[in-house]
């Protein structure tokens, strides 16, 4: 194994008092727990939103915290869901009277370590509200989106539900905006090469040189089919039709494109992708606002590529393009 870290059991917590100390205008790590939080929090007059899952997928969660983004990202330890607890704490840090928006990736394990928190904030008088991000494809077939794991187009979600709640919308609005974005997203990659968890110190999967999986999952999960290794353009025309088809994205559709590395892709393969992406969609007539390439959502450092559409109609293309700041995704 090799990776720059000290004890593999202190990664995220090392992890997350590094990254605080790299953007303190924006954030702060939480005192006792492995959360982070909001540097204003809690904001008068505004509903919360609280992201957060595994880590291991940096910069979700943690960097998407700041102004117009997430309000407290409750992180747990690698490929492992927050213990409610940690959820707990970031809900009550960030709560500003108009009640708070858990926002998070649908996996057994956070679900229920979220249920958990969101039932004891109730308990305590603060109103919660979820919403799970459920876009890739792979991992269930259409008629089942419910079912769906999150992946990739998380920022962009919770960039249109931060501009929501920064914009002064209520708990009731913020949750309508995040549910429009979310039915409107779907997600796909193909893994080449497998990633080390520092506290295994061993691949969690094998995959032969020469090979890919397309629909692998960000934790190593079976993917659609396992094929011979293709070319940039070949990736995309292969994955892309079955992004398309699945909503489906119709000519005329306004949509953002996420092109996202997994941890141990170029900038220049991602600019290969895009190049394809983009071109597949002109002929399409799917006009593309906005293309975001580079690496939103890891899996340590796997190598591979996964393509995101989210569709905006104005509502969405307004919070959207409304100014954000955080460690990892800025607008202005």
């Amino acid at each position: 194994m090799r990776k720059l870290i000290n004890d593999p059991y202190a990664v995220v917590e090392e992890s997350l008092e590094g990254l605080a100390l790299a953007y303190p205008r924006l954030i702060r790590k939480h005192p006792t727990v492995t959360a982070i939080l909001r540097q204003d929090a809690p904001v008068a007059g505004k509903v919360a939103i609280v992201i957060g899952g595994g880590s291991g997928h940096e910069p979700l969660f943690p960097e998407y915290v700041g102004p117009g983004m997430a309000d407290a990202a409750a992180c747990g330890q690698v490929f492992a869901a927050p213990a409610a607890e940690i959820a707990q704490e970031a809900i009550r840090a960030v709560h500003a009277g108009r009640g708070v928006l858990l926002l998070y990736n649908h996996y057994a394990g956070d679900c229920m370590n979220f249920d958990l928190a969101q039932e004891q904030a109730q308990a305590e008088g603060i109103e919660v509200e979820t919403v799970l991000v459920t876009d890739e494809i792979a991992s269930a077939p259409p008629g089942q989106e419910a079912d769906r794991r999150g992946t990739t187009a998380d920022h962009v979600v919770i960039k249109v539900a931060g501009a929501a709640a920064e914009a002064g919308a209520s708990l009731a609005e913020v949750v309508r905006v995040a549910r429009k974005a979310v039915a409107g997203a779907r997600s796909l990659g193909v893994a080449l090469s497998s990633c080390t968890l520092p506290a295994v110190g061993k691949q969690i999967f094998d995959l032969p040189e020469g090979e890919m999986e397309i629909g692998m999952g960000l934790h190593g999960e079976p993917g659609l089919e396992r094929i011979g290794l293709l070319t940039a353009d070949e990736t995309v025309a292969r994955i892309l039709p079955r992004l398309v088809e699945d909503l489906p994205y119709a000519r005329g559709d306004r949509v953002v494109l996420v092109v996202n590395g997994y941890g141990a892709t170029t900038r220049m393969e991602l600019h290969i992708v895009c190049r394809k992406a983009r071109a597949m969609l002109a002929e399409l007539g799917i006009e593309v606002h906005a293309t975001d390439v580079g690496e939103f959502c890891t899996s340590m450092e796997m190598m591979g590529v996964s393509l995101t559409l989210v569709r905006l109609d104005e509502e969405l293309t307004a919070h959207f393009d409304a100014p954000c700041q955080s460690p990892a995704y800025s607008r202005r």
